[in-house]
């Protein structure tokens, strides 16, 4: 069974790792980003599915 705190540790890595990633996309030209078919409006779900899944 996860305890508790495995859970939590867990779950702020993905958080960090989802944050890293929108400001990684973010950071990308607007060029770079439409060759990619990337709108900035897209960005955090792009991020979450990458982080998370589904």
């Amino acid at each position: 069974m996860t305890s508790l705190f495995e859970t939590l540790r867990d779950r702020a890595q993905k958080r960090a790792r989802y944050n890293e990633t929108v400001a990684e996309l973010s950071a990308t030209t607007l060029d770079t980003r439409l060759d990619l078919d990337i709108y900035k409006d897209d960005i955090p779900r792009i991020a979450y599915k990458a982080v998370y899944g589904a």
